[in-house]
């Protein structure tokens, strides 16, 4: 058994296919249309880091119950965890792409970690080794 996907609720498709893929460096998975469970157009939208299994499924928001839950999808805590083997690299890459960085880097006990937000505010953390 394995995480296949987790949603993440975005404003709208293109500018989060972007912020992923064009700034995180994901590759995007799929893009398909499709419909809500009540028959509406929608996309299916999945990006995921290079090599990894789980993917990200980029939902828009809809309704207003769920465009409140843009980038508060955990309430305010660091929900996501990005791991990369060059931490340094990662952070001036994404740094120089204009991510947000809402805390600078730091050494912790189980290695170095920056917290960052994604293009509808929810926060990450990057992480690399010790």
């Amino acid at each position: 058994m394995h995480m296949d996907l987790f949603t993440i609720i975005v404003e709208e498709y293109d500018p989060a296919i972007e912020f992923f893929t064009g700034v995180l460096g994901f590759d995007l998975v799929e893009d398909s249309p499709s419909l809500t469970n009540d028959g509406r157009p929608k996309r299916w939208v999945v990006v995921r880091p290079p090599g990894a299994r789980t993917g990200v499924l980029l939902a828009r928001a809809d309704g207003e119950r769920q465009r409140a839950a843009v980038g508060d999808q955990v309430a305010g805590r660091v929900g996501f965890f990005l791991r990369t083997d060059d931490f340094d690299a990662a952070y001036e890459r994404m740094t120089a792409a204009g991510v947000e960085f809402v805390t600078p880097p730091r050494a912790e006990p189980y290695g170095r970690v920056a917290v960052f937000r994604d293009i509808a505010g929810n926060r990450w953390d990057l992480l690399g080794p010790a």
